[in-house]
């Protein structure tokens, strides 16, 4: 590491602790040191101004070892100073030099004038900018970074949370950092305080396509991980709300949704922390099992749970299918009617679904008194099909209708109407097959 060589020895030379002088100079009390700090002070001041970053690096230097404590501006501008010098020269000797000196400069503003937290995340900025692409220090950079966490609590500059992605990335990629779970831990910590710089109305888009090209890039991800690695860490402690969270979050986000983890996971948070999406996948998972009686009270859970009315036509048209297995058929059509009220777009699933009910209730409903009366379930199955859109449907329907002559034997005609009676309770207009 070259981290002090421009500014190499003067730790050994500062003299720490003197107070502030009132007017916040500290000048020298020697005469001569006085007059070759002032004089030093104003030439790298005006370098400065001049750009010649080089040049102002030397004033400078006298500066910060035989006056550390004169005032913070020599830490405020010698940043400015060491990086422009840095940008300045094409040896790649001096431009580490210089780079170093500049992280090298905010340590030795902490020393003396403290309010690290003022300016901890400038440091974290030229760190990443001058330490990413060398896999010795990139590690240097991430205690910085993790240092900003230390002071501040969060990063108050968005922008700042893509670097720091990207520095577990290379941490990993360059140097074997981290295992695979270790990588993915350290994200979810910065997809937190993405989350609450997010809340708090920060810009965070460029944090998230970072993040989010990086874990592709990495392959961090898959179900096998999940099942394989996450899993056996939550069935050995299943009280662990993170991991429950962790394991939720990226089965959905990776769609592996058929493994054990993810349904343990499920469980738990559905039971301690439950939301209108843990219960609705919790019950559609059931339902795809054809555990309808376990799936019906946790999607009236999920009603409840609902923040508007697409969810609870959603829920509703579940408690419908639901209904329907359970010949609970009347329950079912009412459920789905529901859902076509609260949500338009389910108008056509919900008479789908009506019309499958009527067409599966023929031997429910015959009285075999009237082959016209029994068969007109299927009439109004044929109506349902219809506001459905559902043209095959419709076809399946009319294929059962009553014979011409079958109306004709019971003194009927086309276009008289008829009761289906039975839970189905319509009025229908008789037509035929034929």
């Amino acid at each position: 590491m070259k981290l002090k060589l421009v500014l190499a020895g003067l730790v050994t030379f500062m003299v720490a602790g003197i107070a502030q002088a009132q007017d916040g100079w500290n000048w020298p009390s020697d005469e001569q040191m006085e007059k070759k700090a002032r004089e030093y002070n104003a030439a790298y001041s005006d370098y400065l101004n001049s750009e010649q970053f080089v040049d102002a690096t030397k004033p400078l230097h006298w500066l910060l070892v035989n006056a550390p404590n004169l005032n913070e501006s020599i830490y405020i501008k010698g940043v400015n100073v060491y990086h422009g010098a840095q940008a300045a020269t094409d040896d790649a000797a001096k431009k580490n030099a210089y780079q170093d000196s500049v992280i090298t400069i905010f340590e030795l503003r902490e020393k003396n004038f403290g309010r690290e937290e003022a300016w901890i995340e400038n440091k974290a900025y030229y760190a990443y900018n001058y330490y990413r692409g060398n896999k010795s220090k990139v590690p240097a950079a991430i205690e910085i970074f993790e240092r900003v966490i230390e002071v501040n609590g969060e990063f108050r500059t968005p922008s700042l949370l893509g670097g720091y992605y990207d520095l577990i990335y290379r941490n990993y990629a360059l140097n074997n950092a981290y295992s695979k779970e270790e990588v993915v831990n350290k994200y979810d910590e910065i997809n937190a305080m993405v989350d609450k710089a997010q809340a708090n109305g920060g810009d965070v888009s460029q944090a998230e396509g970072i993040r989010d090209q990086l874990i592709v890039a990495m392959d961090l991800i898959d179900c096998d991980f999940i099942e394989k690695t996450l899993g056996p860490k939550f069935k050995a402690d299943q009280s662990n709300e993170a991991l429950a969270n962790q394991i939720f979050k990226y089965s959905v986000q990776y769609k592996c949704l058929g493994t054990e983890a993810f349904s343990m996971a499920l469980e738990y948070i559905d039971t301690n922390k439950p939301s209108f999406s843990t219960s609705q996948v919790r019950g559609m998972r059931l339902m795809q099992s054809g555990d309808y009686e376990k799936a019906q009270p946790i999607l009236e859970k999920a009603l409840t749970l609902a923040e508007n009315d697409s969810q609870k036509a959603d829920v509703h048209m579940d408690l419908a299918k639901i209904h329907g297995q359970a010949n609970r058929k009347s329950a079912a059509r009412s459920a789905a009617l529901e859902a076509a009220k609260l949500d338009e777009s389910k108008t056509k699933d919900a008479w789908r679904l009506i019309a499958q009910l009527y067409m599966g209730s023929f031997n429910d409903c015959k009285g075999g008194e009237s082959r016209a009366k029994d068969y007109s379930v299927f009439i109004a199955a044929y109506n349902a099909y219809q506001r459905a859109g559902d043209s095959s449907g419709m076809a399946q329907a009319k294929s059962r209708f009553p014979s011409k002559e079958e109306l004709f034997t019971e003194g009927l005609q086309v276009g008289g109407s008829i009761s289906t009676g039975c839970w189905i309770g319509e009025t229908v207009t008789l037509a035929t097959r034929d």
